[in-house]
């Protein structure tokens, strides 16, 4: 007798190439086409509709409706921090015959996940936020201080409106290239928010990734004590 959730239904989902790829192009948190994930994937935009589908049907993805147009985007933080998981299996996995290249560096050094941040940068404003006392981190997830909302406040992050939030205030994500969970729920999408409109990173067309701009660079080393290349 199987006990508790069946997972083999979305594990075959995910673990199609097409559809892995397609969820995968989601994970930036932005509403795509089925044309877009068509051509993501390399497949018909026929083919795709028929795989955002089954994804839409098993509750992975949402669709929006826009007059004549579908939108879909990741249902929620739980299937990102699902893919993000399962990309740190697969790094462990059989080598891919294929060269590193410049995309996977930048991916690293800073890529958003969702709608929070990820890779060094993703992992070193955890770090910094956990050495300032403003967040504490527990078993299943990080949990903001007394002090640390004071702290938030003054760095411009409206700290009620993550309490009236109904996600996680501050989830643990498991970051694939780093191997150690950085900042995610709504206190991690304030965050990415926040460091976005003040011109430290800006967001690279066609990728996940994120480069840290040269007022960026000064202002992390200034305020968070972050120092990385890129």
């Amino acid at each position: 007798m199987i006990e508790g959730p069946y997972i083999a239904e979305a594990a075959a989902l995910i673990g199609d190439p097409s559809r892995a790829t397609m969820l995968s192009a989601m994970m930036d948190g932005r509403a795509l086409t089925a044309t877009e994930l068509a051509h993501a994937s390399g497949i018909t935009p026929q083919t795709a509709s028929g795989h955002l589908a089954r994804l839409a049907e098993a509750k992975l993805i949402a669709v929006e409706k826009q007059g004549r147009h579908r939108y879909y985007r990741l249902a929620n933080e739980h299937v990102a921090q699902v893919l993000e998981s399962l990309a740190v299996l697969a790094v462990h996995g059989a080598p891919r015959h294929r060269p590193t290249g410049p995309r996977d560096d930048a991916m690293k050094l800073a890529r958003t996940c969702y709608d929070h941040l990820a890779g060094k940068l993703g992992v070193a404003l955890t770090q910094a936020l956990l050495e300032r006392g403003v967040i504490v981190e527990n078993p299943e997830a990080f949990e903001i201080t007394q002090a640390g909302r004071d702290h938030l406040s003054d760095f411009g992050i409206d700290v009620g409106a993550i309490d009236k939030s109904r996600r996680a205030n501050a989830s643990r994500c498991l970051d694939w290239s780093e191997r150690t969970p950085h900042l995610g729920g709504a206190l991690g999408a304030a965050v990415l928010g926040e460091i976005e409109s003040r011109n430290w990173i800006s967001r690279k067309e066609g990728s996940r990734a994120v480069s840290i701009t040269p007022l960026g660079s000064v202002e992390l080393k200034k305020v968070f004590g972050i120092s990385l290349d890129g």
